[in-house]
């Protein structure tokens, strides 16, 4: 029960990785590489500020704010230089592959013996069920710890759902949608498109990186090579997530990615179990989206034979 927990816990973080893949893939169309960099940023900003004594919460803000500007960064050099949007994104990737290192100081840089949000929640969970305490769970026992943690996390992917949801209904977030889906349409209405792209290219670099962050102080440490295969795994969330849901509708299609983003995990993780090596584990990735890419078109061609038939 402990692993299902876990692999829960570390889906819910990695569902803040498939809403920001959501915002530049889906909202804007906009293909950014920079989220293997940017969330390897947001991590090495947390370790390194929490390793020499600063409040994690803090920390954590200022890997999201590293993660913008480095988002705000692609989306400045495509629209101000007129590079293409893959091109700008691996260019401010391979970049933060040397700030990363100079902001770690090294490629590894543990946690496990300093203060971070999930030490913190650990030692409430203490206070309030007792240190160590076991729960019976449906049959299974598992820490009050794990439990903890794992609302923790839910209520944090729960906020920023429901923030993203608000802020898309709000003027800026409507003009940013109709950016993404006509952008001559909105710039005859007097909207500075380049803005919008800036900006939005930024909240999702935001995101990414704060799952960067949150993913290094739950597992205690912070490496260089974090961020490798984070954007595929980001797609493939959001694209079994839309699979899941199989609406149109922004609020349905959130609620998707995040669903996805835990379901992937989950495969992952059960494969893994199962005695699969763990050398294999980008090839099982890359096994998944395939699947989740191929699915969908198959289910679609079966429906269409069977009402011909």
């Amino acid at each position: 029960m402990t692993f299902l927990i876990g692999s829960i816990t570390i889906g819910l973080i990695l569902a803040l990785l498939s809403l920001g893949i959501f915002i530049s893939f889906r909202i804007f169309n906009f293909p950014d590489i920079t989220a293997e960099g940017s969330f390897t940023f947001g991590a090495a900003i947390t370790a390194a500020f929490i390793t020499s004594g600063t409040n994690p919460a803090i920390a954590t803000i200022l890997a999201f704010t590293g993660g913008m500007l480095a988002g705000a960064t692609t989306g400045f050099i495509h629209t101000r230089f007129k590079i293409n949007p893959l091109l700008s994104g691996i260019l401010v990737m391979t970049a933060l592959y040397s700030v990363n290192l100079h902001v770690m100081g090294k490629s590894n840089l543990p946690l496990l013996n300093q203060r971070t949000l999930f030490t913190w929640f650990g030692k409430w969970s203490d206070h309030i069920s007792g240190p160590g305490r076991i729960i019976n769970l449906i049959g299974w026992s598992v820490t009050a710890a794990d439990l903890w943690t794992l609302l923790f996390c839910f209520l944090v992917i729960l906020a920023f759902s429901l923030l993203l949801l608000w802020f898309f209904r709000t003027n800026i977030g409507t003009a940013m949608r109709a950016t993404g889906d006509n952008d001559q349409m909105i710039r005859a209405l007097g909207v500075n498109t380049k803005w919008m792209i800036i900006f939005g290219v930024a909240l999702s670099n935001g995101l990414v990186a704060l799952a960067g962050s949150m993913l290094a102080q739950f597992q205690g440490f912070a490496d260089v090579q974090m961020g490798i295969g984070m954007l595929v795994w980001g797609l493939a969330s959001v694209i079994i997530g839309e699979a899941l849901i199989s609406e149109s509708k922004l609020g349905l299609l959130v609620a998707g990615a995040v669903m996805g983003a835990v379901l992937f995990r989950l495969l992952v993780a059960i494969a893994l179990r199962w005695g699969m090596n763990p050398n294999d584990l980008k090839l099982i990735t890359a096994a998944f989206v395939f699947l989740a890419l191929v699915l969908p078109g198959f289910m679609k061609q079966t429906k269409k034979i069977k009402l011909i038939k």
